[in-house]
């Protein structure tokens, strides 16, 4: 990386004085209290904002980029590595899957890098905030797109959309973690990661504050942010967003001071979102004085005023009957469910503990699952999202998810999460051991934000009968199904309330979402605003599914389309309404065609796959 230039813990005063100057005879917004200064950080020469200098071959490189001493990675190769993991971990980069050929940009754009800290008034931890502010930076065309991480990832987890939209067209891109993210803390010594992704010294302003656990206590648990914050960051997801908003117009004062000044009425502003990423906008949606002019939503998880089903709710229920349900005929060509011709022995056995619990009446195997998949169906469930949700079945998906945020709701710490569970580093044994430092210093780039991931694992309920993680799985769903719990009052703080009037939306779902099915959160979200007067337009996907990075394997791809390339048109579309007036697209079904395979190779994916865009 060259040029270099870093303004690390900038004094508060200095910041205030310097943003005062900018601000003081144009009437912005006045600039945020931050718990540490601006890291400012320029890219260029050989070094980018969007490709962290791996260019598109580095990107779709199935290996991670190495770190010269594994103990000790510099900060310019965390962020590289960063950047590759979130890259990978929510866009199709496979060859002939589209992405840089038909839709998106894998180019690099050079720029500057700010990052800082904030905390929102009331809450115990800072949530990341970054702004990346291209060099062709388009200051007639005051351009600014706020994103949110998808999932629980960390502060680059929305680069493959927000900033690869957006900084080709000499965008600036405002991004939050929203109280999320990769910055794990070791309880032995509570030592937290900077802003530059390296395990922070004593004095450094951290990401996620957690005090050391006493010596003597066994293994001390690993804490991780959006479980163990003690602030039930999903409540805050929209406020978190307008705070991001809010630091791009504070970075712009100090970047473009002779543009200014820099207000929310003088620039136009564009907040996109995927998955959790796509639940926090929505939420933004809700807020006064954002400087937010549209608003596009991408399988977003989000728990409508008025109908649906919440994450939980439908989480804790899909964990406990979806391994018995695919057994059922309906899925018998979903070939990630079991062996072609075969049964599931994990789903078999599922079915006999339900059966044994007195939740199935039937007494064959096959009849029990059908009664399973009636289960799910009369929840509201489809057999596509169903099918879909094989791939969180299998991987044990629900179980970590569920766990998190049971224990994000009920804001408890990391040694006495519900039902149970911590998170630790696993010795041969399967027991927890305390982690190397090799596998601490890879939390921060290669975490997903909720483990397991990156050596770091979920323990406890689990027994060695044929179903081991039904006792779990059963405590964690009472949690739901019991009035009157903690998580349940958590929950309902996340409940969204309709977005501002005259508010332009674009909503998107793939039908066939089997992790945030479409009836329970972005269909039921858009009926719902909708009846509240929402200037909404609700697109549907045939054939699309949650996780667009796992198309490249020809078993999904030739079953499902991306959601990307949908995200990108509504963008477009968005854009084109606020800044040359143009009639946003109507609301769309959208029939498509999945690619084919044979003879052992998957077809690439051509505009024809996608259908008619709206």
């Amino acid at each position: 990386m060259k040029n270099l230039r870093l303004l690390r813990s900038l004094p508060l005063a200095g910041l205030a004085l310097a943003l005062s100057a900018c601000t003081s005879t144009g009437g912005g917004p006045s600039p945020m209290d931050l718990d540490a200064g601006i890291d400012l950080r320029t890219y260029r020469d050989g070094d980018d904002l969007l490709t962290a200098g791996l260019g598109a071959a580095g990107l779709r490189n199935p290996t991670p980029p190495a770190f010269a001493d594994p103990a000790a990675p510099t900060p310019t190769e965390l962020r590289r590595r960063a950047v590759w993991t979130n890259w990978r971990g929510i866009a199709d980069l496979a060859p002939g899957g589209g992405y840089g050929e038909f839709y998106g940009s894998l180019a690099p754009v050079t720029g500057r890098e700010y990052q800082a800290l904030v905390t929102l008034p009331g809450r115990k931890q800072p949530h990341r905030v970054m702004v990346q502010l291209p060099d062709d930076f388009d200051s007639d065309a005051r351009c600014i797109v706020v994103t949110a991480s998808s999932g629980s990832r960390g502060i680059y987890g929305a680069i493959a959309l927000a900033g690869a939209w957006g900084l080709p067209r000499g965008c600036a891109v405002a991004y939050t973690d929203k109280g999320a993210g990769t910055g794990y803390v070791d309880t032995a010594d509570g030592r937290g990661f900077a802003l530059d992704g390296q395990l922070a010294q004593a004095g450094q302003a951290v990401e996620f504050k957690v005090p050391a656990r006493a010596a003597g206590d066994g293994v001390a648990p690993i804490a991780v942010k959006h479980a163990h914050s003690g602030d039930n960051p999903e409540a805050d997801w929209g406020r978190h967003v307008a705070q991001a908003a809010r630091f791009s117009l504070q970075v712009l004062s100090l970047a473009h001071p002779d543009d200014g000044p820099w207000t929310f009425a003088n620039t136009r502003m564009i907040a996109v979102g995927v998955s959790n990423g796509g639940g926090a906008v929505l939420r933004a949606a809700e807020l006064p004085d954002t400087g937010i002019d549209a608003v596009v939503a991408i399988s977003p998880n989000v728990l409508p005023g008025d109908g649906g089903r919440a994450l939980y709710d439908y989480s804790t229920d899909a964990a406990l009957w979806m391994p018995c349900a695919l057994n059922a005929a309906a899925f018998d060509n979903v070939v990630l469910a079991r062996a072609k011709g075969e049964k599931s022995v994990a789903g078999m056995a599922r079915c006999g503990m339900l059966k044994a619990r007195g939740l199935l009446e039937a007494k064959d195997p096959l009849v029990q699952a059908e009664q399973a998949r009636q289960h799910l169906l009369d929840g509201g469930w489809t057999d596509a999202g169903i099918a879909a949700g094989v791939i969180s079945s299998n991987f044990d998906l629900w179980r970590a998810v569920n766990a998190t945020y049971a224990s994000a709701y009920a804001r408890t710490g990391p040694a006495d999460m519900p039902c149970g569970f911590s998170f630790a580093a696993l010795g041969p044994d399967g027991q927890p051991r305390a982690p190397t430092p090799a596998e601490r210093a890879a939390w921060w780039p290669d975490a997903s934000g909720i483990p397991p991931g990156a050596g770091v694992n979920l323990v406890g309920e689990l027994t060695t009968t044929a179903d081991p993680t039904l006792g779990g799985n059963l405590c964690l769903r009472a949690l739901w199904t019991e009035a009157g719990s903690e998580v349940r009052a958590g929950i309902e703080q996340t409940r969204a309330a309709p977005p501002r009037k005259q508010l332009p939306m674009i909503v998107l779902h793939g039908a066939d979402d089997g992790l945030v099915p479409e009836p329970f959160s972005g269909g039921a979200y858009a009926r719902w605003a909708k009846a509240q007067g929402a200037d909404l337009r609700y697109w549907r996907i045939e054939n699309a599914q949650h996780f667009d990075a796992f198309l490249g394997l020809p078993v999904l791809g030739s079953r499902y389309v991306p959601m990307m390339p949908y995200g990108y048109r509504a963008l477009d579309a968005a854009w084109m309404h606020l800044a040359a007036g143009k009639a946003l697209p109507g609301d769309a079904n959208i029939r498509t065609t999945p690619r084919s395979f044979s003879d052992g190779k998957l077809a690439p994916l051509t505009p024809e796959n996608l259908g008619h865009m709206p």
